[in-house]
C-alpha cells in the first residue's frame, strides 16, 4: 500500500498506556439472552449472603460460562448488540512507550483510519447524510468499553455503545502468524470491516438486526449475525474500491493481501483448525468462501446498493 506521508485521522485515541481496572465491564455480560442483566439485579443480594470472595467467584463463574458456552465477544459484550452504555472508559494516558515498529503501525493504522473517513464522507454527503466518524482505540491486553471489558483475545471489535472501533496491534501479528494473512492491506481489511459496522449503525442496519433477532432460535440469529457480518465485509470492499480509484492507495498484490485474509478467518476455516470439523449452524461471521466473495463484491462495485446482503437468496 502507498500509504506513507498520507493523512492521518484525528480520531486516534490511544490507551496502550492505561488499564481497564476493576469489574467495568460487567455491563456487557450476558449477551443477547439478557441473562448478565438479571446478574447484575441479584448481585446485592449474592453480596449479603456470599460476602466480597462469594460474589467474585459467582461473578468470574458466570462470565466463564458465557464466554465457553460459544458466546465469545458477541455473548459476553452484550453492550455490542444493544448498543446500552456499561461502563465508563479509562482516559487517555500520557505519552506511550512503543518501539519503532509499534510507532510505524499506529501512523499506518491511522492513514487508513483517515482514508475511509474520506470515503465514507464522500459518499454519506451524496446521499444528503452526514457522517459521524467514529473513534478508534488502541489498547493492550484489556479495555473498557460503553459495551463491557474487550479482550485482546477476543479480536478486533466496534461498539454502538460508544461508536468505536477497539484494536490491540497484536492482533495484526496473530493475523499474519496463526491465520496466516501477512501485508499491509489484509491489516486495513480489518479496520475497515470494523469502519463497516459503524457505517450499518449510522444507516440504522445494526438495530433493526437486533430486533429481527427477537423470539428467533439459535440457528435464525447466527444466519443474521452472518448477513450482517458479511455485509461489513462488503462495506470494506466498498472502501477499497475507492482507495484504489479515486486516491491509488493500493500496489499490485494487495487485493490478493486483503482476500486472503478474508478466507483466513471465514467461520469454516476457523472451526477446522481449532476443533477439526465444521458446523455450518453455527456460522456466525460467514464461511470463508462467503467472506471473499463479499469483500469482493465490494472492491469491484464500490457502492452500498451492490451490498444488500439480506436479500432473499443473496447467500
Amino acid at each position: 500500500m502507498r500509504w506513507r506521508g498520507r493523512r492521518q485521522s484525528g480520531n486516534i485515541e490511544d490507551r496502550r498506556g492505561s488499564s481497564p481496572g476493576g469489574f467495568g465491564g460487567l455491563g456487557g455480560l450476558g449477551g443477547s439472552s439478557g441473562s448478565g442483566g438479571g446478574l447484575l439485579r441479584l448481585l446485592p443480594a449474592v453480596f449479603r449472603l456470599l460476602g466480597v470472595k462469594g460474589t467474585i467467584f459467582v461473578v468470574l463463574a458466570f462470565a466463564a460460562y458465557s464466554y465457553y458456552s460459544g458466546g465469545g465477544l458477541g455473548d459476553l459484550l452484550g453492550g455490542m448488540q444493544s448498543g446500552a452504555p456499561a461502563s465508563s472508559s479509562s482516559a487517555p494516558s500520557g505519552e506511550v512507550e512503543q518501539t519503532a515498529q509499534e510507532k510505524e503501525l499506529v501512523e499506518f493504522v491511522s492513514v487508513v483510519l483517515a482514508d475511509t473517513e474520506e470515503t465514507w464522507n464522500t459518499l454519506f454527503k451524496a446521499g444528503g447524510e452526514e457522517y459521524r466518524e467514529p473513534r478508534l482505540v488502541l489498547y493492550r491486553g484489556a479495555v473498557n468499553s460503553a459495551c463491557g471489558l474487550g479482550q485482546a483475545a477476543m479480536g478486533p471489535f466496534y461498539c454502538p455503545g460508544d461508536q468505536k472501533v477497539y484494536l490491540d496491534l497484536s492482533f495484526f501479528d496473530d493475523l499474519k502468524r496463526r491465520h496466516d494473512a501477512p501485508g499491509d492491506f489484509a491489516q486495513a481489511y480489518v479496520i475497515a470491516h470494523e469502519i463497516g459496522h459503524h457505517v450499518q449503525t449510522l444507516l440504522g442496519i445494526s438495530s433493526e438486526v437486533q430486533k429481527a433477532k427477537r423470539g428467533l432460535d439459535e440457528a435464525g440469529v447466527n444466519q443474521l449475525s452472518v448477513k450482517q457480518e458479511l455485509q461489513a465485509d462488503c462495506f470494506a470492499g466498498i472502501w477499497g474500491h475507492h482507495a484504489s480509484r479515486t486516491r491509488q492507495l493500493l500496489e499490485k498484490g494487495d487485493i490478493e493481501e486483503g482476500l486472503n485474509a478474508a478466507s483466513a478467518i471465514g467461520d469454516d476455516r476457523l472451526q477446522r483448525q481449532s476443533r477439526g470439523f465444521v458446523s455450518p449452524e453455527s456460522f456466525t461471521h460467514g464461511s470463508s468462501a462467503q467472506r471473499v466473495k463479499w469483500f469482493k463484491t465490494g472492491l469491484e462495485k464500490g457502492t452500498l446498493a451492490a451490498c444488500n446482503t439480506f436479500a432473499v437468496g443473496a447467500l
